[in-house]
């Protein structure tokens, strides 16, 4: 079956005038335009292309990489407003519509938004919603703690920022979490660290517990070499001194300097640490 919405691989079936015919196998086949076919190809290969409706609401494949895809929740920029809703920039030569009526607030042109793309089951065709919470669901959660996650940050609250986990539920990454420069859009890896009884979702941007030992020490030790052997940090710095330079928790930086200590890699000096010679 051709997906429309999703990148597909079909395979070459004939070569005519106007683009490539390609099959799924079952029957169903799509064009793909002269201007998207590669300079190689062969007849019975199999190919990559990304399918959705064209003007006149028929399939039809391009090697082009889209910026989202149907299910996913991506940052777009609105290219033009008229009297449908808004068309956003996706990567394609037709741009991906999000009516009014998927508006949570009236888009402008110009302006950037994350939306979600899905497919209208009435009209058969793509679309893209801003209004992103009902697309979202935390009632029924096959996560548990300490599980890596992909997230999309949508939004900045007054504890921290929200996030979409998997293209499916909603999670939160509090300030005091967040230890490098992150914005509206980006597409970033996680870990869930705790899971309320109500079923939000606190996200954790580096890994938890025992796994955030070996990383902890990897990085103070490179950062060690890289500067002379020498850092003016210790387990009595400021929070904010270890976070600027090291971009994470004095509690992690505490725990990365005892395996350190422990394997004998540093020293603990009155004005910082020291590296060991080898």
């Amino acid at each position: 079956m051709i997906e429309i919405g999703r990148i597909n691989e079909l395979e070459i079936l004939r070569d005519t005038s106007v683009g490539l015919f390609l099959g799924d196998g079952h029957g169903h086949d799509v064009l793909l335009p002269n201007k998207y076919v590669p300079e190689d190809y062969e007849i019975g290969h199999a190919i990559e292309v990304f399918c959705y409706l064209d003007y006149d609401e028929r399939p039809i494949a391009t090697t082009l990489e889209p910026h989202i895809m149907v299910g996913e929740f991506r940052l777009l920029q609105v290219a033009e407003v008229n009297e449908f809703g808004a068309f956003m920039e996706w990567g394609l030569e037709k741009h991906l519509l999000v009516p009014f009526r998927e508006q949570r607030i009236k888009m402008k042109q110009g302006q950037w938004y994350v939306v979600h793309c899905y497919m209208d089951q009435r009209t058969g065709r793509l679309v893209g919603s801003n209004k992103l919470d009902k697309f979202l669901n935390n009632e029924n959660l096959n996560l548990k703690e300490w599980d890596e996650v992909e997230l999309v940050v949508i939004r900045q609250t007054d504890l921290g920022w929200e996030t979409i986990i998997n293209e499916k539920h909603k999670g939160l990454i509090y300030f005091n979490e967040v230890f490098k420069s992150i914005n509206i859009g980006d597409v970033i890896p996680g870990c869930i660290k705790k899971i309320r009884k109500d079923n939000k979702i606190d996200i954790s941007l580096q890994p938890l517990g025992s796994r955030v030992l070996e990383p902890a020490a990897n990085k103070i030790y490179e950062t060690l070499k890289n500067n002379g052997g020498f850092l003016k940090l210790h387990d009595k710095s400021d929070p904010e001194e270890i976070r600027d330079m090291m971009q994470m928790s004095k509690k992690t930086f505490k725990k990365g300097l005892g395996t350190l200590y422990k394997e004998r890699k540093i020293t603990l000096e009155k004005d910082g640490i020291a590296l060991v010679d080898d």
